[in-house]
């Protein structure tokens, strides 16, 4: 088995380095064409690849889907371009010295225009002027204007990836695939925009090569041979019009592949099944084309028999072709007996609280609505998927309904029914935050998810706003980043029973053993949804699971009340959760002085929702401004606070604060991790008493 796998990934290995030498030395041997005399076989047998080579990229370009899918081609232009040409020279060097130039291009000069040297320059002057003035010239015009409109559209096109990667409709990984297609796009169009003007100087050089053969013929035929004005114009203008048919026909393949490139726009099939499928769809205009064509052939003095032909050939084709699909209402299907408004199912279907919804006033329902290019429900269902891979659980699908008691431009978002958050996205205007907002014309706000300044501006001044540096929002990722922001706060509440029995069947089919030990430790589904929920409700993730049940479940063994579990789970995942938290590996803390953290400890007491400090509420509010205070002044110096304590102070110091300083994390100090260094920005002591 191993001799024969050595010799296959020997060969392998050869073909990849004869690949990789293949262009680089037939490009050299295209250059030293230039200098050196071929003999008329080679000539012959170049000539010959040049045809194949020309036919086989008109094949190409036809087969493509997206341009982009033939990136290579602007390179292969110039190349092909510089290889016909070092055949003329070399085909001129023969003409001129042996007054042959190999069996093709006496071929072409005998067979293909008849031996006539006029009916040869007609065919080639009509070639030029196709090539040239019709194909060379449209090719390049379009190929302009597209490097012009790609580069023109390509900030814009970078924002709506932005867009689409902060709603969730991208995760980064796709991101960067779009940007790289963007900037390959556009990096194709100027390739091409240089290559067509390879294409029009080609056919220059054809016009300006045969001439020269002719005059060049004349004079070495005349001067040199000594012969007759008659023998030499007929034995060199026939090689010359033979030389110039030669590298005309792939020239004007190459320019017709040039074309076809530039002017393809995307689509999910090939040239041909595109264009046979978009021709033939509606079967009524064949049918007429083919009743006009048997109308031409009663008019006197046509010939009947080919529009006979013709017009019977195409109605026979509109006959088997598929319906046309209908532009007025569908018919409706049969339905069935409508259920009964009043029945107690319908009743119950109705009077639900849906876990999630989102309401939209009424000039926002076109956002939901496909046929008028709304992508929002497409880009909900893709931020559900992305808080599944970010937080490791599912969120409920989102109820979206329109709600006629909003205002037109507002939406509500809503957790089990209660209305959690609300903002506006008004029509024709867009959300532009960040730098350089104070520059652009526009409505002042404030940033819906976020709270940051914003302004809202007219959607023609999208590109001014990005040149500005400002981040541009569409109505549709507004909504989706506000609801984003919305479920990750409120992820804990979202998680339901049936979601954790869900995501416990899933972690039981690899690890079994971690369910049943939590099971026999005496741990109910309801345990464990509160640990998870207590995480969420902090911003961690609870993607590790298995650890998350190893660590409750030891803790079973000797308390179960939800703070102990709790603090257990985040022991386990502390490195993540220190890691979290840290900038640059340094973790800007506030701490408690040890005097007052163990007079707060002592002053624990436990109660049904789990551990509160009971103190006076002048030394609670004291604890609770000084914390504050020193948060504040950190993150006016750019930096990122939390507050340490001990474990078991932990969540009743959390609760505490969490109602004036809701973004504060408290962590413990057995979460952080040696590789993690502390810096302590503030010491919170106790309150002096009051002078008498």
């Amino acid at each position: 088995m191993a001799a024969t796998i050595a010799p296959a990934r020997g060969e392998a290995r050869s073909f990849a380095t004869l690949q990789a030498l293949a262009v680089p030395l037939a490009v050299v041997a295209v250059v030293v064409m230039l200098v050196i005399p071929l003999p008329s076989f080679v000539l012959d047998l170049l000539i010959t690849i040049n045809i194949t080579a020309s036919v086989l990229v008109l094949l190409t370009a036809m087969q493509v889907r997206r341009p982009l899918e033939f990136s290579v081609f602007p390179t292969l232009i110039l190349v092909m371009t510089v290889f016909r040409l070092a055949l003329n020279v070399s085909a001129t060097r023969l003409v001129l010295l042996h007054a042959y130039a190999g069996v093709v291009i006496q071929s072409f000069g005998h067979f293909v225009v008849g031996g006539s040297i006029l009916v040869g320059l007609v065919v080639f002057l009509i070639l030029i002027v196709i090539q040239f003035v019709v194909i060379t010239n449209g090719a390049g015009r379009v190929a302009e204007v597209a490097a012009r409109f790609t580069l023109d559209a390509m900030p814009g096109k970078q924002i709506a990836v932005d867009q689409d990667l902060n709603s969730g409709l991208l995760n980064q990984e796709q991101a960067r695939a779009r940007r790289r297609e963007i900037a390959d796009e556009a990096d194709f169009y100027g390739a091409m925009d240089g290559a067509s003007k390879f294409v029009r100087g080609d056919a220059i050089a054809a016009i300006v090569i045969t001439a020269v053969n002719l005059l060049g013929g004349l004079a070495v035929g005349i001067l040199q041979h000594h012969d007759s004005v008659s023998v030499a114009g007929n034995t060199y203008s026939l090689l010359s019009v033979g030389d110039g048919l030669v590298s005309q026909i792939p020239a004007l393949l190459m320019s017709l592949s040039t074309g076809i490139v530039v002017t393809r726009a995307a689509g999910e099939d090939d040239l041909s099944t595109n264009l046979v499928g978009q021709l033939s769809r509606y079967r009524r205009g064949v049918r007429v084309t083919a009743l006009v064509m048997a109308a031409l052939a009663i008019i006197p003095g046509l010939p009947k028999i080919p529009f006979l032909i013709v017009g019977g050939g195409l109605f026979l084709l509109g006959a088997r072709l598929p319906a046309e699909p209908s532009t007025g209402e569908a018919a409706e299907p049969a339905a069935s007996e409508p259920p009964n408004a009043d029945s107690p199912a319908q009743l119950a279907q109705q009077t639900a609280v849906m876990p999630l919804e989102l309401e939209l006033g009424t000039d926002l329902v076109d956002l939901v609505d496909r046929a008028r290019g709304g992508d929002l429900l497409e880009r909900v269902k893709a931020l559900r998927r992305n808080v599944a891979r970010e937080l490791g659980v599912v969120i409920p699908p989102v109820h979206a309904r329109d709600n006629d008691r909003l205002g037109l431009n507002e939406y509500a978002i809503r957790v089990h029914g209660v209305e959690v958050a609300r903002g506006t996205a008004p029509r024709g205007q867009l959300l532009a935050v960040g730098k350089g907002i104070e520059h652009l014309p526009g409505e002042e706000t404030r940033d819906p998810a976020f709270g940051g300044p914003a302004k809202w501006i007219p959607i023609d001044l999208r590109y001014r706003a990005a040149v500005a540096g400002a981040t541009v929002v569409d109505r549709s990722a507004i909504v989706t980043t506000h609801l984003s922001e919305v479920v990750r706060r409120h992820a804990g509440e979202l998680l339901s029973r049936q979601d954790v029995r869900i995501l416990l069947d899933a972690v039981k089919q690899d690890h079994p053993v971690a369910v049943e030990e939590m099971t026999a430790s005496g741990l109910s589904l309801g345990a464990v949804q509160g640990v998870l929920r207590g995480m969420l409700e902090e911003g961690i993730a609870v993607r590790d699971l298995v650890r998350i049940l190893e660590a409750v479940t030891d803790q079973a063994s000797s308390a179960k009340d939800p703070d102990s579990l709790l603090e257990a789970a985040r022991i386990a995942l502390g490195p993540s959760i220190a890691d979290l938290h840290a900038n640059d590996g340094v973790l800007s803390a506030i701490t408690l002085d040890p005097g007052l953290e163990q007079q707060l400890v002592s002053a624990l007491q436990l109660g049904e929702r789990g551990r509160f400090v009971v103190a006076a509420p002048d030394e609670l509010e004291h604890i609770v401004a000084s914390i504050e205070t020193m948060a504040q002044a950190a993150e006016a110096a750019g930096k990122a606070p939390v507050v340490i304590c001990s474990g078991r102070l932990r969540p009743a110091l959390r609760r505490l604060l969490h109602s004036r300083l809701p973004r504060l994390d408290v962590l413990g100090a057995a979460e952080i991790s040696s590789h993690v260094l502390v810096e302590t920005i503030g010491v919170v002591r106790r309150a002096q008493p009051a002078a008498v």
